[in-house]
């Protein structure tokens, strides 16, 4: 390349310098010492320019080189101070933020106040919505890598409960990153792994509401404190285990029995796909909690137990998109079988302790379809049964009804984008002592910066 500039120069300022005043000199027989000498300089002024420019050629490669080292070194300090190592600074940048508003309107036929499933006492959140005109939960999600080891998440919602305003915290957890052989530990306080919905926040639920078996068994959803161990296996199927030890202080467990280690999980799970459009997940869960003193039912008049409880789920799960669009048109069916046995003492309201030794069981099975983009519809069956406790049991919360608890629901709803969805609910509900039927409103918009939701 420098040869051919070399080589251009030349020819260029050659031509320059043989103008007229020379080609003159010569027609007219000048002297040709005059030309040499002409010659001599222009030579000396050519390889002079040629020099100059070969200095400012490498000169601009120098900077060109100092430029991008300088720029590749920028980017190495950014993610450093990103991620450092350990004893490394702070994060340098601000976290992701975001936050979910919730509200709905609903309509009972019947008073919903005191409702209770007879034979199964509701605990921790479970329960009708609330009904008329309320503010549902506002979540706010703040999470960020702390350093190249860990990155962290807070869930804070903001609920109304009889007319103050509460503050939480619902999830406060770390998991780490990048640990050898597909682990993933994480630990904090966060929502159990356990069964198919478990672990999913409300805004991402199909419906408005949990199944009967999550509201009679894990209280709507089983959060603790504790510590969480994952892997995947390295196969081309998704294939997963995982084990939690849990406080045991939230429903369905309760009073931190065991110094604080009243409860553990742990799950197995197998997924994949089928062509271009289908995939299927499928898994096993088992929890085993002791509780001391456990409330649940009224709360001027609570039933408390103390015993040992263990709970067998069992999910499955198939999606269908065309080609894998899942924007334009899909279709989702999930249902999941749950078998909970309970062995201890219920303390009644006045007093009295009668032993519980119970088998119960209860599933669910829904579909959701979604036949062009932003309108979705579905349809949901859910069911309990167990034992008679006895009439020891008869006219507490406890005492079975005749026929088993079930109820369906059918839903509608509208979003116009990823981040907004307007909701119509029916449910018609056999779970409590006289049938009732249920429509609900509800609306979800988010802002902000928010992940991705699991399979």
């Amino acid at each position: 390349m420098r040869t051919r500039i070399k080589g251009i120069l030349a020819v260029c300022l050659l031509t320059n310098h043989l103008s007229a005043p020379a080609r003159d000199t010569v027609t007219a027989g000048g002297d040709i010492e005059q030309l040499r000498a002409e010659f001599n300089q222009l030579r000396e002024d050519y390889q002079s320019r040629i020099a100059e420019l070969e200095r400012r050629l490498e000169v601009a490669e120098t900077r060109a080189s100092q430029a991008v080292e300088s720029s590749q070194r920028l980017a190495r300090e950014t993610l450093q101070s990103f991620a450092p190592g350990p004893g490394g600074s702070n994060n340098a940048f601000n976290p992701a933020i975001g936050v979910i508003f919730q509200g709905q309107a609903w309509r009972y036929q019947r008073d919903p106040e005191g409702y209770f499933i007879p034979g199964f006492p509701l605990g921790g959140e479970a329960g009708p919505v609330t009904e008329g005109l309320s503010l549902g939960e506002t979540e706010i999600d703040i999470s960020a890598s702390v350093d190249n080891w860990f990155t962290a998440w807070l869930t804070v919602p903001i609920v109304i409960e009889d007319g103050e305003t509460v503050i939480e915290v619902e999830e406060a957890w770390i998991e780490t990153l990048g640990l050898p052989a597909g682990l993933s530990l994480r630990f904090g306080r966060f929502f159990s792994d356990i069964g198919y919905l478990n672990d999913k926040h409300a805004h991402s639920w199909d419906f408005a509401d949990q199944p009967l078996p999550y509201q009679a068994f894990l209280g709507n959803q089983y959060i603790d404190d504790g510590a969480q161990l994952r892997w995947v296996a390295p196969v081309d199927l998704f294939v997963e285990f995982g084990a939690e030890i849990l406080r045991g202080d939230r429903y369905p467990a309760g009073g931190a029995d065991n110094s604080g280690f009243g409860a553990y999980s742990m799950h197995a799970r197998v997924g994949g796909d089928v062509g271009f459009s289908s995939s299927w997940l499928t898994g096993l869960s088992y929890l085993s909690t002791e509780s001391t003193g456990r409330e649940s039912g009224p709360e001027d008049e609570p039933l408390r137990f103390t015993g040992d409880s263990d709970l067998l789920m069992a999910e499955f799960i198939w999606k269908w998109a065309p080609n894998g669009n899942w924007r334009q048109r899909n279709f989702k069916f999930q249902a999941e079988y749950l078998w909970h046995k309970e062995k201890g003492l219920y303390a009644l309201p006045g007093g009295a302790e009668l032993p519980w030794n119970i088998d119960q069981q209860g599933w669910y099975a829904q579909a959701i379809y979604q036949p062009r983009p932003g309108w979705r519809f579905g349809i949901r069956y859910d069911v309990l049964s167990g034992d008679d406790p006895g009439a020891a049991f008869d006219g507490t919360p406890l005492d079975l009804a005749a026929g088993d608890p079930a109820r369906y629901s059918l839903m509608a709803d509208w979003s116009h984008s990823e981040f907004s969805r307007l909701r119509l609910q029916y449910t018609h509900d056999d779970a409590g002592l006289e049938g009732d039927e249920q429509w609900g409103l509800q609306y979800i918009y988010s802002i902000g910066a928010h992940g991705a939701h699991s399979f």
